[in-house]
């Protein structure tokens, strides 16, 4: 098969910063949390939030979804790591590509969870603020693929097929050098989600999460007709791959979710983050407890000597001042008794 246009791989998957080598799949990886910090701080403050959280929570989303994703490419791909003649030190080589998106998002969003929850704010809440901004990652994240010349499709002449090095390429077609470039169609696909999500919360003004569930909806209707192109080796259930499986679980879990939230807390949170200094037991809300008794060393004096003479011995319920027994209006309520209220009761009902 002879094709007039190709895209090229890349001769190396790394270039070496003096003695420091920078593989080309780390730095997609990096380039893609900043977009997604970067974008998802913009929306987070434009919806109400603080500027500098988003951030602070991808401190332990990343992490946690870096794991997530390993393990969720391990687990699914462990002959690769623990097959006869295969080095199981190698399941930790995350720079050489292998991160599960799926296994990536379900334990990034429990740390993005430890992190809201640490500063009181909804998860779902800042899940759609990030959400454009994580399928932007994806998109810069399938071009470490392309450096590592992996996860391509069947073979094809078209004039944008990549060309694999033969060292690359399946054993079965060892003598064809042009493939359908998958991480190029997801990558595309991903920055379509992406205008999606922002054009359909501006829109519709989504909220409790329904952003987050419409990206997640979008990226799998795509990566359900991916993964039937590529030709890597996976596990196939009922004749299908895996991932296609998991790809129809995630969506209908999402348009699931969509239409219930959207039924039960309709619109869009009204207040996204608490105003710094309103948490529980912070300096500010213990200047607040304290508020009351400042207020009330600065009432006047007549007041103060109400308050200590005990209640209704202040002003009568006509408004004239009552006897304290020290003076002569006082002198006079003490001769008369109670006659004063039995007249008070007796008179004209009001």
């Amino acid at each position: 098969m002879e094709t007039l246009a190709f895209i090229p791989s890349p001769s190396a998957g790394e270039i070496h910063l003096g003695p420091l080598p920078l593989r080309g799949y780390a730095l997609c990886i990096i380039l893609g949390v900043f977009v997604a910090v970067w974008l998802g701080g913009r929306r987070w403050v434009a919806r109400g939030g603080q500027a500098g959280t988003v951030a602070d929570i991808a401190v332990w989303a990343v992490p946690f979804g870096l794991v997530g994703g390993r393990l969720y490419h391990v687990i699914t791909d462990y002959q690769l790591y623990f097959g006869e003649g295969r080095n199981p030190v190698d399941a930790v080589r995350i720079w050489d590509g292998g991160l599960g998106i799926w296994g990536a998002i379900a334990l990034g969003a429990l740390g993005a969870w430890i992190g809201c929850r640490r500063r009181g704010i909804a998860l779902p809440a800042y899940a759609d603020a990030v959400a454009p901004g994580i399928v932007l990652a994806q998109a810069l994240g399938r071009w470490g693929n392309w450096f590592n010349q992996e996860l391509y499709g069947r073979p094809t002449d078209l004039p944008w097929a990549l060309k694999i090095d033969p060292e690359r390429r399946p054993v079965d077609t060892p003598d064809l050098a042009t493939y359908h470039p998958t991480f190029l169609y997801e990558s595309l696909w991903c920055v379509g989600v992406a205008l999606l999500v922002i054009w359909a919360d501006r829109r519709f003004r989504l909220g409790h999460g329904r952003a987050f569930a419409l990206y997640v909806a979008g990226y799998t209707v795509g990566r359900f007709w991916i993964e039937y192109m590529r030709v890597d080796d996976a596990h196939h259930v009922l004749g299908m791959r895996l991932n296609n499986w998991t790809a129809i679980v995630v969506f209908l879990l999402a348009v699931v979710y969509i239409v219930v939230s959207a039924k039960n807390r309709p619109g869009r949170e009204e207040i996204v983050e608490p105003e710094p200094g309103t948490d529980t037991g912070g300096p500010d809300s213990a200047d607040a407890d304290a508020a009351p008794e400042d207020s009330s060393a600065e009432e006047s004096p007549s007041a103060k000597e109400s308050a200590e003479n005990g209640p209704g011995r202040g002003k009568s319920s006509g408004g004239k001042p009552a006897g304290d027994g020290d003076g002569p209006a006082g002198a006079e309520s003490v001769a008369k008794g109670p006659e004063p209220r039995r007249k008070a009761v007796d008179g004209p009902a009001s």
